[in-house]
């Protein structure tokens, strides 16, 4: 017990020194590689792209580089410490959440929604009729908690609330009374639909077996747990100041800054501002490193605290939980049925993690717009990283503390 309290108190000693640049956690070997700045240097010496932070990471070696402009016209530089916006990465939080539950014998997957929200017990399906006009009928399927939160459920994107006032305007509960309100675009459980919305409303069903808003469960059970200081769905005015700057890009033109976009207004704090499962998250490249390590070491954190029993991160993250021919999607995240998982953001952010080899793979920009040439590039470079030769051999009694 005395050895882990001092490798904890070293690591928070550590990461906090690296926050003052393109450093972090004490356990990680730097690679001496540079493969991730040397692809994306081309596009931001153009102006293309403003800048990007990387993490590639196998075992207990990597290779971490800040490159470019957290603000281009200002000249600040992209460090470890610098907010962002997830988008859409947010959904794998919400996944983490659910799996809580369900480890503590709280929740089923396969629990009917109406179960919680009653709102739902009676919905009706959207179609055409033999005529051709769009018609309204009863839902035959069962609505359930794995169908919200696997895109199966036949929700839109948005409800139409947040597409006309973005993803934050609208708490939880009353995100889920709208959604149970229109009719579904096909019968639960049948089809695909990405949808922002089913995992609100996998976030309004936490908020029912917990009997606290689900941003609350959320930083009491993974954040603070985890040492995730920086992830909120509040940013203070000082998190504000040091946030990357949003970006649109063009083909063959420098960046144009962005104040905010559609999805996220202004104010990004205050009153106005609820917290949206399926997107809105805000966190550092820092504090999102200790949540997809957390992952890929199936539960446990760097710090030592256990989130997940490992065979819950095995079963129901980083496995599909959609019917076979549906594609591949678990709680939240993307998952190849090989032991990868993770999930893209709007912005451009993305993570995945790889529990069976041990390898994390993490982009972090703020862009809008298209094309994104450097993305094939950086694929490129994180291919490279994997097929390099590293030292990990302190990487078994590393992981071995985690079990």
């Amino acid at each position: 017990m005395e050895f882990k309290k001092i490798l904890t108190t070293a690591s928070a000693l550590l990461l906090a020194a690296g926050f003052a640049g393109c450093a972090t956690q004490t356990e990680l070997k730097p690679s001496g590689t540079k493969f991730a700045s040397e692809a994306v240097k081309p596009y931001i010496e153009s102006g293309e792209l403003p800048g990007m932070i990387t993490v590639f990471n196998k075992g207990n070696v990597a290779e971490i580089s800040c490159d470019g402009w957290a603000n281009v016209e200002k000249k600040i530089p992209m460090t470890m410490d610098k907010m962002f916006m997830q988008c859409s990465q947010t959904k794998g939080f919400c996944g983490v959440t659910i799996a809580i539950l369900v480890e503590e014998g709280k929740l089923s997957l396969d629990d009917p929604v109406s179960k919680y929200l009653p709102e739902f017990k009676e919905l009706k399906v959207r179609s055409k009729n033999k005529e051709g006009k769009w018609v309204t009928s009863p839902a035959k399927n069962v609505l359930t908690v794995r169908m919200v939160m696997n895109h199966t459920g036949g929700f839109p994107f948005e409800i139409p609330t947040k597409n006309k006032k973005g993803w934050p305007a609208l708490s939880l509960r009353d995100t889920a009374k709208e959604a149970a309100s229109q009719p579904l675009l096909f019968e639960p459980g049948t089809k695909v639909k990405y949808s922002n919305t089913g995992i609100d409303i996998g976030a309004a069903v936490i908020e029912v077996i917990t009997g606290k808003n689900w941003d609350i469960f959320l930083k009491e059970r993974v954040l603070d747990p985890l040492g995730m200081k920086d992830t909120t769905f509040q940013p203070t005015e000082e998190q504000l100041a040091r946030s990357i700057s949003l970006y649109m890009v063009k083909k063959g033109k420098k960046a144009e800054y962005r104040a905010f976009m559609k999805a996220m207004p202004l104010p990004h704090n205050g009153p106005t501002v609820h917290p949206s499962a399926g997107a809105g998250l805000w966190t550092t490249a820092a504090d999102q490193l200790k949540f997809y390590r957390m992952l890929m070491n199936l539960g446990m954190g760097d710090n030592g605290v256990r989130i997940l029993k490992a065979e819950t991160v095995k079963n129901i993250l980083a496995t599909s939980t959609r019917p076979a021919g549906m594609g591949n999607y678990s709680l939240g995240l993307t998952a190849n049925g090989k032991g990868q998982f993770g999930h893209g953001g709007a912005w451009g952010t993305a993570c995945t993690v790889n529990w069976k080899t041990g390898e994390l793979r993490l982009k972090v920009v703020q862009i809008g717009g298209n094309p994104r040439p450097w993305n094939a590039k950086w694929n490129a470079a994180a291919e490279k990283f994997f097929a390099a030769a590293h030292d990990t051999s302190d990487t078994d009694a590393y992981t071995g503390r985690m079990q």
